[in-house]
């Protein structure tokens, strides 16, 4: 699949935020902090990664319409892709 540089960039941007998320939930952990506190930003790493994943998504989308035959013959379907968005949601 070939993605848009800009869209790798948000990814890897994404990516990097929601890694941070996930060491402060661990440094939450062993602080010792309310399990609410802990659970809030657990619940917004969860949403950062599928909004990563629905960006990639989409992108691959858009590549799969606007090149059916290239994207069918590398192996990405229209439908395949569309199954991809099942298993995020």
């Amino acid at each position: 699949m070939d993605l848009p540089e800009e869209t790798v960039a948000d990814l890897t941007k994404r990516l990097h935020r929601v890694e941070g998320q996930v060491r402060g939930v661990a440094q939450m952990l062993a602080d010792g902090r309310d399990c609410r506190e802990v659970v809030t930003q657990l619940t917004a790493a969860t949403k950062a990664l599928e909004q990563a994943g629905f960006v990639l998504l989409a992108a691959g989308l858009t590549w799969c319409l606007e090149d059916p035959d290239r994207s069918a013959a590398a192996g990405y379907a229209i439908e395949d892709v569309q199954k991809l968005f099942t298993k995020l949601a």
